[in-house]
């Protein structure tokens, strides 16, 4: 158990994030789902084929035969709970219902296009930004408290350079998060290392757990003490935005680490530029800073590399967190290796 407390300041809690507004059916959701449609060439709308995922799916919510139905009936039930456990139960069954139905309808799991709102509907295919977007979704549709944040340490305490998204949901009477994760067999995961907001900035963070998966608290990595739940901000939505950006530039074909083999002009232009928009939407984007600066290198563009590896790491310090690569990125821009 931390002896001591983290403190946030009025000036800290003033300027917190806004969670991003993730609601199924919203113009935020709608939005994110439409750009792919648009970006692939697609007609049609996302809301739709999940609507009829749920009628065929065989994973029913609270008795409604509609997935709108299901979830007002459900957000119906949370408020006219009796009690505090009551309700932490239902949002928990809530919570559950979500990963079993998307892991169910969409059964693949893929890093090179499951990013895609319109990957689901033409492969089947999802991944975890997009599987913890929808999941948020539902959620917040019910009524709950529910965001994204990144993962930077596993469940089995592997470390990565921000290299998972989980959602996150809140209980209702504030005795904790559970981390949602459809990446995982079981509904409530335990990675041990996420990014939310806090004290005034995107902090690297260590949850606390308790039993049955629940996060008490969550510890600043490099800092001093814990802080309760209720201190941490989900993702905002411009940084959601900005994630869907990083991995079109992360996976474009020919690109840093995309599909096609080989990396082409072509493809790194392609990368180059939607890291550049990740950037634009969320500056504090220290994933997006790191993999432009590696870009740059690939092409050439050996000066403006090692500016962008500094300015990234810049961004990884002020969040309490280098991680390894990013270490040997910024040795080499320091002129420690070629």
């Amino acid at each position: 158990m931390l002896a001591t407390t983290l403190m946030l300041t009025p000036l800290a809690c003033a300027a917190a994030a806004t969670p991003a507004d993730l609601s199924y059916g919203g113009k935020n959701f709608q939005a994110l789902a439409d750009d792919s449609y648009r970006l692939a060439g697609m007609p049609g709308h996302f809301q739709s084929w999940l609507a009829d995922a749920y009628l065929r799916g065989g994973v029913p919510l609270a008795g409604g035969q509609t997935l709108d139905q299901a979830l007002a009936r459900r957000k119906a039930q949370l408020q006219a709970a009796k009690s505090p456990a009551e309700k932490d139960a239902l949002a928990r069954d809530t919570a559950a219902w979500a990963h079993k139905f998307i892991k169910k309808v969409v059964p693949k799991f893929s890093l090179e296009r499951g990013f895609e709102f319109a990957s689901i509907v033409k492969t089947g295919e999802r991944q975890c930004l997009l599987q913890s977007t929808i999941i948020t979704g539902l959620l917040q549709k019910a009524g709950l408290d529910a965001g994204l944040v990144m993962v930077w340490k596993s469940m089995s305490g592997q470390e990565s350079n921000l290299g998972h998204v989980t959602s996150v949901l809140r209980l209702p009477i504030g005795a904790g998060d559970l981390q949602v994760d459809a990446s995982e067999p079981q509904p409530f995961a335990s990675h041990q290392g996420i990014l939310g907001w806090a004290d005034g900035d995107y902090r690297f963070l260590a949850p606390q757990f308790g039993p049955q998966g629940l996060i008490t608290s969550y510890r600043q990595v490099g800092g001093a003490g814990a802080g309760k739940p209720a201190h941490l901000s989900f993702l905002s939505m411009n940084y959601v935005r900005s994630q869907f950006s990083y991995y079109r530039g992360e996976r474009a074909s020919g690109g840093v680490l995309g599909t096609g083999g080989r990396a082409t002009p072509a493809g790194l232009k392609t990368s180059e530029r939607w890291l550049r928009q990740a950037l634009k939407e969320e500056p504090r984007n220290a994933l997006a800073a790191s993999v432009l600066g590696t870009v740059l290198r690939k092409e050439g563009q050996l000066d403006q590399a090692r500016q962008q590896y500094r300015q990234a790491a810049a961004l990884y310090a002020a969040e309490g967190h280098t991680p390894a690569g990013m270490q040997a990125n910024l040795a080499w821009a320091n002129g420690k290796g070629q």
